[in-house]
């Protein structure tokens, strides 16, 4: 019988991943980023009060500005330390998007070849402006990726963005979110909310997420 990866063997718990998708462009310079780094520190605050969830929650980072990175590999919270992201460079949002894809069917696999259960994967798009590559087929997989519940992908607008674009992104029942201000740690806070209520719960189960007070729903 094969040995289970050192991760899985040590914690075998169901896993809830979340992928967040950052713009890292040019345009997020200054407090922008400064408050998109506070907010994802908010978010390990917070995940980690929880016991279950801390063990769950697997995070990953892909930042797109001057180049499309993997900023962090899946890993729980528990030991997630955050990273302090730096603004330059254009957006290539499409890259990314199929980037975060192929990440995340990898993560997929390795649980099933290790015997993990998992919940529905979460995508986190946040962005402050428009895709500057090829973008439309990357659009065309995540949206149909979320329509065969091979994830959850959200679309959070930074002032700036171009709704336009993040309409054709976004899944249709699942509009944008215009962010108030620069409330990334409301929006955090509201993720580590709604993945406590996911990993308390059973596989496959609809959770009731807590209301969006952070932004409004772009119609």
């Amino acid at each position: 019988m094969p040995v289970g990866l050192p991760e899985f063997a040590d914690n075998p718990e169901n896993r809830c991943p979340v992928i967040l998708l950052l713009d890292t462009s040019g345009s997020m310079y200054g407090e922008p980023i400064n408050a998109l780094n506070k907010g994802i520190t908010t978010f390990k605050e917070d995940v980690i009060k929880d016991t279950q969830a801390s063990l769950s929650v697997e995070l990953a980072i892909i930042t797109f500005g001057d180049t499309v990175k993997l900023a962090q590999d899946f890993i729980t919270i528990d030991e997630f330390n955050p990273p302090k992201l730096e603004a330059s460079g254009v957006t290539p949002m499409g890259e990314a998007m199929e980037k975060a894809l192929i990440l995340l069917e990898s993560r997929k696999r390795e649980y099933k070849e290790n015997g993990i259960g998992y919940y529905r994967p979460w995508i986190f798009l946040i962005t402050d402006g428009a895709p500057t590559d090829n973008w439309q087929t990357s659009a065309e997989m995540v949206r149909e990726a979320d329509a065969q519940k091979r994830c959850l992908f959200f679309t959070v607008a930074v002032e700036g963005a171009d709704m336009n674009k993040l309409k054709q992104i976004a899944p249709i029942d699942r509009p944008p979110v215009v962010l108030n201000g620069l409330d990334f740690r409301g929006l955090f806070q509201w993720l580590s909310t709604s993945m406590k209520r996911v990993s308390g719960g059973k596989i496959g189960e609809a959770v009731a997420l807590p209301p969006v007070g952070w932004g409004q729903i772009s119609i």
